[in-house]
């Protein structure tokens, strides 16, 4: 228990720290005077100033924050030069979207890392088992997860098509296949069924043609880091896909069954952790692009709903008065935090219900 809390609050600060230092570094770069860079949030532990800047350690471990001169309003602006709000409008988006890159940035890192330990993933012409339906055809045969069907009935297969083809052409009968397991071949009689259960095929087998293999090993970082950016890119759709399906549904009237919460997040990340570091950087991969996107939304007190007063800044040829700006933000913000306390209080009580255990949550989340 002590251990997953520890592993939930360092993913989450790393998340959290790598975003903000993207502000603080794109700030500092171009003459913004960044008052304040804090680990963790208020109240205060200890503070020292190096240069121009307090740096601080807070109680509350749940990331960190930039505090930059002049960020939402004039008030208690000393030097307006210096200050956020009297920079460019380039300036300040540059800023503002420093984070989120940071944050897909982090992502593609990680990403790279796993890729180069547990293998590259490749598109090839086979077919490759992944996994077997318990008590199926498949499962009684003896077919494991990594054999590699070779042909049906000795018609070589060249696509997954192919394969789906030939075996709804021959259920009920007795095929014969052909299996490399384990860099020899063998031979496999098997019925595919007529009768297939729900989300199941005839045979009962999980297929896919992407393989994993090792290159050298002066390759693999780079191969990791190409295919990071693709798993970033793709993580980044499914997210944009998910929220977009969200909205649709709450238009509908329909609740959205699978938000993660604080709990969630803490659930899963838990779960994750137990099955190894590599999963895990896998994990804060996915999460960080989750975190990117999200701040990219158009929701006031996000990096997004900061990018909306600048297009409407550009449009208008003018500020927004900045003191109203400020007081959006301040709604988003109450918004915001009023959502979450909603949702924590739903899964407070879904864990309830599920005993207390995480697993068993986190299966009911997913229903």
């Amino acid at each position: 228990m002590f251990l997953s809390i520890i592993t939930f609050l360092a993913v989450l600060s790393i998340l959290v720290l790598v975003h903000e230092f993207g502000h603080f570094i794109v700030a500092r770069k171009n003459g913004v005077w960044v008052e304040e860079f804090g680990i963790g949030y208020p109240p205060k532990i200890f503070g020292k100033k190096v240069g121009e800047t307090l740096y601080t350690i807070n109680l509350l471990p749940l990331g960190g924050f930039v505090r930059l001169h002049g960020e939402q309003t004039e008030d208690g602006v000393t030097k307006p030069d210096r200050a956020f709000i009297n920079k460019s409008k380039k300036v300040r988006f540059a800023i503002l979207s420093a984070g989120v890159v940071m944050n897909f940035l982090l992502a593609v890192f990680c990403f790279a890392i796993f890729y180069s330990f547990s293998g590259i993933p490749r598109e090839t012409d086979k077919v490759i088992i992944s996994g077997t339906i318990p008590n199926s055809p498949a499962e009684q045969a003896g077919i494991k997860a990594d054999d590699v069907i070779l042909t049906i009935d000795g018609i070589k297969l060249t696509s997954i098509d192919v394969f789906t083809a030939l075996v709804n052409e021959r259920k009920g009968k007795e095929v014969v296949l052909s299996i490399l397991s384990q860099k020899e071949v063998r031979e496999v009689n098997i019925t595919p069924r007529i009768d297939v259960p729900s989300n199941e095929g005839p045979m009962g087998v999980i297929i896919t043609q992407t393989e994993i293999y090792f290159p050298a090993i002066w390759q693999r970082p780079f191969l990791g880091i190409s295919q990071g950016f693709s798993d970033a890119f793709y993580w980044g759709k499914q997210v944009i896909v998910g929220l977009y399906t969200m909205v649709l549904n709450l238009f509908k009237g329909q609740t959205p069954k699978d938000v993660a919460g604080p709990i969630g997040i803490y659930a899963m990340t838990s779960e994750v952790a137990k099955i190894g570091l590599l999963p895990l950087i896998n994990f804060i991969g996915v999460f960080s692009v989750n975190l990117a996107v999200v701040n990219f939304l158009p929701i006031p007190a996000l990096d997004g709903g900061r990018f909306v007063f600048i297009v409407v800044e550009k449009i208008l040829g003018k500020k927004v008065v900045p003191k109203v700006e400020a007081a959006i933000h301040g709604v988003g913000m109450a918004l915001l935090l009023t959502l979450m306390l909603v949702i924590t209080v739903v899964e407070i009580k879904r864990l309830i219900m599920s005993g207390g255990n995480l697993q068993g949550f986190l299966e009911s989340t997913m229903k």
